[in-house]
């Protein structure tokens, strides 16, 4: 499995640390449910079968955080962005952008 880095090309699995999915967001602690939400959080995962937004760390390349969108049924790198870029978009999303 090949990952095309934003910052430095197409590049070998074997350069990158897999962290899990990037779906996930960590839950507010001042929320009424939070005690059921830490839980779902920590404990309760989907366990998809298709495209899936993961987590990769250029470890041996630039040290970036990656957003990996890649099938689980055949391994295919659909799409890859920065973490920082991803978690831009999920601000302006959710209004929240500065």
């Amino acid at each position: 499995m090949r990952i095309n880095c934003p910052h430095c090309g197409l590049r070998s699995n074997d350069e990158f640390s897999y962290l899990g999915d990037a779906s996930v967001v960590r839950p507010d602690p001042a929320a009424p449910n939070a005690t059921e939400a830490f839980y779902a959080f920590g404990y309760e995962r989907a366990n998809i079968a298709g495209p899936m937004q993961e987590l990769w760390y250029h470890a041996a390349g630039c040290h970036a955080w990656l957003v990996v969108t890649r099938d689980t049924r055949n391994h295919e790198i659909l799409d890859v962005k920065s973490a920082q870029e991803v978690a831009l978009e999920r601000q302006k999303a959710a209004g929240t952008a500065q």
